[in-house]
């Protein structure tokens, strides 16, 4: 079982950014994934969760802003940032849990290796 994120780089605030989580060895489609970010000097949070029914949950501070959708041809999750702002910048990883949908941490086994995002004019 392995994730892979991709996807991020710099942009300026207002800017648009999507990263895509890449499963191997196990169907995304099953089980929840979620995207997390680690900002310097912070602790991780959990940004949203797609769930294997497609409910899909998001930080407040992100909703409105940010949308998780999944490609189940090519066993990829998407998402998609928009209007980013220089607190969104972090390294951003996708993982994935049994079952239903979580935003701690703590309730994912499986991790992918993150992506940086970085927001600044």
């Amino acid at each position: 079982v392995q994730l892979q994120a991709s996807g991020g780089g710099s942009v300026q605030p207002g800017g648009s950014l999507r990263l895509s989580c890449t499963g191997s060895g196990f169907s995304l489609d099953e089980g929840a994934i979620g995207w997390f970010r680690r900002a310097p000097g912070k602790e991780r949070e959990g940004v949203s969760c797609l769930s294997g029914d497609g409910r899909a949950y998001y930080l407040e501070s992100v909703e409105g802003r940010f949308t998780m959708f999944r490609d189940s041809t090519k066993n990829m999750i998407h998402l998609q940032m928009n209007s980013l702002k220089p607190e969104d910048t972090a390294v951003y990883y996708c993982a994935r849990k049994q079952f239903i949908c979580s935003l701690y941490f703590n309730d994912y086994s499986y991790w992918g290796q993150g992506t940086q995002v970085t927001v600044s004019s």
